[in-house]
């Protein structure tokens, strides 16, 4: 085992996932839908919790894994989530009703995010997550950069598309979009952005601020 693999199996053992979103897991696992990972989870969490969010836009539902540790952090926040999958979305709702969570506290979307997206106000979020098609992810994280407020964050996991962002021999569309993604908000005057490399990796995004 080399000295990254051995790190990125001490971070998950040591990752500690709350009962509640270990049992949204196994929901979410049970319809195919893959969660991300707990460390990952557990950034997304802090990040939260850093930025004392309030207001939270989720692109991709899942089964509600990544929902659950991004309110994990910021307890007082309302979520508002965005998934084509009816499916994804009632189970979701199930596990925030096992977590307890106040149906107040959650706004559930069924429709494509290229669609809703458009209608929501600008600068009104603190972090929007994005965690659906890899084909829209630049589409997505633009739309993601003009709802945060300044200061707000844009988190973008499984970026490192399980390591084939790295093989320069890669190139399915997957790849590309992920690998686009990274250069292109690296590259950007305008974008703060810092790559972890834990889990599936998790990309993390604001805007940069003016003199």
């Amino acid at each position: 085992m080399g000295d990254q693999e051995a790190i990125r199996r001490f971070a998950m053992e040591a990752t500690v996932e709350p009962e509640h979103i270990s049992r949204a897991r196994a929901h979410a696992l049970e319809i195919g839908a893959a969660p991300i990972s707990a460390p990952v989870g557990a950034q997304c969490a802090v990040l939260a919790a850093a930025t004392g969010a309030l207001n939270i836009v989720e692109i991709g539902t899942g089964g509600g894994v990544s929902a659950l540790w991004l309110l994990h952090g910021a307890p007082r926040a309302t979520l508002t989530t965005i998934d084509i999958e009816p499916e994804h979305l009632a189970v979701a709702r199930q596990s925030f009703t096992e977590a307890r969570i106040p149906p107040a506290r959650a706004r559930f979307i069924t429709g494509r995010a290229a669609d809703v997206l458009p209608r929501m106000n600008e600068a009104s979020y603190d972090i929007v997550l994005v965690d659906a098609d890899p084909d829209g992810v630049i589409e997505y994280v633009e739309h993601g950069l003009r709802l945060v407020r300044p200061g707000g964050m844009v988190l973008v996991p499984r970026v490192l598309a399980g390591g084939a962002v790295a093989d320069p021999v890669r190139r399915d569309d997957v790849t590309r979009a992920y690998r686009s993604l990274i250069h292109e908000t690296q590259s950007s005057p305008a974008v703060l952005g810092a790559l972890s490399i834990v889990g599936e990796g998790l990309l993390q995004l604001t805007t940069a601020a003016t003199a």
